[in-house]
């Protein structure tokens, strides 16, 4: 079974060389691409001030995060969490290199995460698929149509949602290059993601168009001798 993990952090400032911390962690699982009901949420006591331009993108202070875990307290259950699974994170050199900090941080010695899980870097899926174009996730949001409209900060587990669609939408339709004959199951999940992405409108005309339609119809039969190939059942 595919099991997928969306992730997504943020921290008290950019760069982690610099001694900035994760603050929050947001993950959402997917099997067989479907969200599963399965999450991993957490805020982190980073154990320093949060810069002013963190708190202005995150609505996160540091007052706010005094009460909360640390990240040691955390690891265990977000490694069990993440072990074995394909990690789905926009911009992943951030948030890995991030969490390799923190797991180097730690007195155990941990893995770096490239070396628990497989990485996909929807930004560099982005890019490959809208070269040129701004591939932020509000922007990957407005062109699949995600609604985002609750993003009015950052929130690791919101972003985690939200790219979990970006990701679905991005990548409806594709499947292993092999030959292997799709399960049932997997067919209709693929056909639900393509519905979801794109559906199907069913216009109907109305009486006045039909009568119109009708008309037009018997002007052309007139004019070609009586006979036209969409004389019945033309309208469904």
């Amino acid at each position: 079974m595919t099991r997928q993990v969306v992730l997504d952090t943020e921290t008290t400032g950019l760069e982690w060389k610099k001694g900035n911390r994760i603050v929050e962690i947001g993950c959402i699982e997917l099997l067989q691409r479907q969200p599963s009901g399965r999450q991993f949420h957490r805020y982190l006591n980073p154990d320093r001030e949060m810069e002013p331009g963190a708190v202005q993108v995150t609505g996160l202070t540091t007052e706010f995060l005094a009460d909360k875990p640390r990240f040691a307290q955390v690891a265990e259950e977000l490694l069990a969490f993440i072990d074995g699974a394909e990690l789905i994170i926009h911009n992943a050199a951030f948030d890995v290199g991030f969490l390799d900090h923190e797991l180097g941080l730690l007195a155990a010695g941990h893995a770096r995460i490239g070396e628990r899980c497989a990485v996909l870097d929807t930004l560099v899926l982005a890019r490959e698929r809208f070269p040129g174009q701004r591939n932020s996730l509000d922007a990957l949001c407005q062109r699949l149509q995600v609604d985002n409209s609750g993003r009015t900060v950052h929130g690791a587990l919101l972003d985690a949602e939200l790219l979990a669609d970006v990701y679905l939408r991005m990548t409806a339709g594709q499947g292993d290059l092999g030959l292997e004959i799709a399960s049932p199951q997997a067919t209709r999940a693929s056909a639900a993601i393509a519905q979801a992405v794109h559906p199907r409108r069913v216009l109907r005309a109305n009486t006045q168009e039909l009568a119109h339609h009708h008309e037009r119809l018997a002007r052309i039969g007139k004019a070609s001798g009586g006979n036209t190939l969409w004389a019945e059942d033309a309208v469904g």
